[in-house]
């Protein structure tokens, strides 16, 4: 299935001509659950990875307190399940309980003890330059982004990022492993297909000069839009520009630095210093409360079904930090330099 974005609710370089030189492409990747193969683009799906080269663990020291207790994947899995029961039991008897004790036992027992060792890492997202956009290298046109599924320097998984030529690829591995325990069922993504589409942004105010900003506070330009229709989207000009205008929500590439709650920083190269550009976005959720006027036109007149027990747009089952978004950069001199991490 293909979306659409809604056209945004006002022509915001009509109001700020200044704004259209700073046009960047974002590509939508509106993720939906699905049953990706190795041959498709998908976030948590199986990976065209070479079975003659070694599946990535994390060695890394792992921290038994960050969670009282932890799953396997096939555990975080049968909780799902189980959720999912739970909400058609509700949806039929609203009086019903959500777990019966024979659930609850068996979410329970499900529980496994901590595991030291080296951990394997997770596929997060595999996406194939024919179907998405994105900088690579010369000789690729496949990224595979993995990661550990436990906190490390900052409270999300720490990733990997794996670039290939498909055609190489003859022999795939068939059985990769999973980690033995994960630290929390929102690192486990849901398989989910991509239907890519490509939107245009704009900076976060935050990152525009001062002249500029100005003119978004000026009330005077934005008196020239028909109140009610204004008073629609947003309380003030900053919601309306940020929430609606300026950059779309969800899994993406490309695009502007979602900025929130945070100020801009520099992301300078590891490597070789040049500014790191946004690669892939990955989000917590499609949507939310305050920028609903980018949810697909399709899905306004028959939404994706979501399974039961999830909350509205959150499609893939990840959640970073409480709802925010996990930035990949990476250096436009060479993606093979090491990528930065930005969660906002």
């Amino acid at each position: 299935m293909s979306f659409t974005t809604p056209p945004r609710p006002f022509d915001v370089t009509a109001l700020f001509p200044q704004l259209a030189p700073l046009a960047r492409t974002a590509t939508r990747l509106h993720p939906r659950p699905g049953s990706p193969t190795v041959h498709d683009s998908s976030v948590g799906g199986p990976l065209l990875w070479p079975a003659d080269e070694p599946w990535p663990h994390c060695d890394e020291p792992h921290d038994s307190r960050v969670a009282p207790v932890v799953h396997s994947p096939d555990g975080i899995r049968l909780f799902r399940r189980g959720r999912a029961a739970a909400a058609q039991r509700l949806l039929l008897d609203p009086e019903a309980p959500w777990w019966t004790p024979e659930e609850r036992q068996t979410w329970e027992l499900a529980g496994r003890p901590w595991f030291d060792g080296p951990i394997a890492l997770l596929p997060v997202a595999q996406l194939y330059a024919r179907d998405v956009p994105f900088p690579c290298p010369p000789d690729a046109d496949l990224l595979q982004v993995l990661w550990c599924p436990f906190d490390h320097e900052m409270a999300h998984p720490k990733t990997a990022l794996f670039w290939r030529s498909s055609a190489t690829v003859t022999d795939v591995l068939d059985t990769p492993p999973e980690p033995p325990i994960v630290q929390l069922d929102c690192y486990l993504p849901e398989p989910c297909l991509f239907s890519p589409e490509q939107v245009t942004e704009y900076p976060n105010p935050r990152e525009l000069s001062k002249e500029l900003r100005d003119q978004l506070d000026d009330m005077s330009r934005w008196e020239t839009i028909d109140p009610a229709r204004y008073d629609t989207y947003a309380d003030d000009p900053g919601d309306l520009y940020l929430n609606n205008l300026c950059h779309a929500p969800g899994w993406k590439t490309g695009g502007w630095t979602r900025w929130d709650p945070t100020d801009p920083v520099d992301r300078p190269c590891p490597e070789c210093g040049t500014e790191e550009v946004p690669l892939l976005t990955i989000a917590s959720s499609e949507w939310d409360g305050g920028n609903e006027t980018w949810i697909p036109e399709e899905e306004r007149t028959n939404p994706t079904p979501l399974p039961l027990g999830t909350q509205a747009g959150d499609f893939t089952e990840i959640d970073i930090v409480g709802g925010h978004n996990l930035q990949l950069h990476v250096c436009p001199v060479s993606p093979d330099h090491p990528h930065i991490e930005l969660v906002q």
